[in-house]
Parts: C-alpha cells; sequence; structure tokens
C-alpha cells in the first residue's frame, strides 16, 4: 500500500496541473502582459502557470519595460497563430486563499497552448520568460534577470 500512497500523492499534487484544456476562441483573450491575460474582458485576470515573464506596470527598470513589451507582443502573436486551447488550474495557494488578495494577488490561474505547445515553454525558449516552479501552496521566488542584462 505504501507504493500507491506515493502514487497517490503525486496524482494529488499534479492533477491540477494537467486539467482538461478546452478550445478557445482568438477573440475571447485579451493580453494583459506576458503572463497575465482576461478572458472575454472580464476580471479577474488570469496568471499563466509555469513561467514568469517581465512586468510592464510596475517594472523595476527600463530593460524590464522593453523585455516585457516584447513578451506580451510574442505572447499575442502565439495567440494569433491560432489552435489555442485553455485550461483553469488550482493556484498554488495556502489553503483557504485562492481567489483572494493573498494569492496571485486575487487572480486565477491557467495554461494556455497554442497549437499544442504551451505558451510558456515557447516565450521561455525564446528568452523572453523565465521557468517558474511551484508546489501546492507557492511559488517558488526565482531571480529575475530583467534589469540586469
Amino acid at each position: 500500500m505504501a507504493g500507491w500512497s506515493w502514487v497517490l500523492l503525486v496524482l494529488g499534487i499534479f492533477a491540477p496541473i494537467c486539467a482538461t484544456a478546452d478550445p478557445i476562441e482568438r477573440s475571447r483573450i485579451h493580453v494583459v502582459d506576458g503572463d497575465t491575460i482576461r478572458i472575454d474582458k472580464q476580471k479577474p485576470e488570469i496568471q499563466l502557470m509555469g513561467f514568469d515573464a517581465p512586468e510592464i506596470r510596475g517594472a523595476k527598470c527600463d530593460a524590464e519595460i522593453d523585455l516585457g513589451t516584447k513578451a506580451a507582443r510574442r505572447l499575442r502573436a502565439l495567440l494569433n497563430d491560432g489552435g489555442l486551447d485553455f485550461s483553469l488550474v488550482r493556484c498554488p495557494c495556502p489553503a483557504g486563499k485562492e481567489g483572494t488578495a493573498y494569492c496571485k494577488r486575487g487572480r486565477r490561474c491557467g495554461v494556455l497552448k497554442s497549437n499544442g505547445h504551451n505558451v510558456g515553454d515557447v516565450l521561455i525558449a525564446e528568452k523572453l520568460a523565465i521557468p517558474l516552479t511551484c508546489d501546492e501552496t507557492r511559488c517558488h521566488a526565482a531571480p529575475e534577470p530583467w534589469c540586469r542584462r
């Protein structure tokens, strides 16, 4: 039974990440920045999971604004390529905090794919974002290289 317990634990952790994606029309998606979108112009915004893109609003330096603008532009281009699939996933938050200002600033969390490719993986490969590792309760801070270039 110990082996099964481990398998169930792993499935419990990763099941929210592997949620079923549904096709979505490009016209429903508004890009806020390289890792944040809105669906149907509705709030709360959706934090795309698995990567961190530079900020445009609230940037710490001009280089971050420049790279953040490029990341947002590239995300729009990926959306325009079509074949979009989107799924909401559980945000990595302490119990009872999801949907509040104490978790992802009140945003929801999701995964977006274009033609079968996670948009975050594309932005990471093109050096427009960095990988972000999360567990059940929080994402681990990664060094943000934007202002050190």
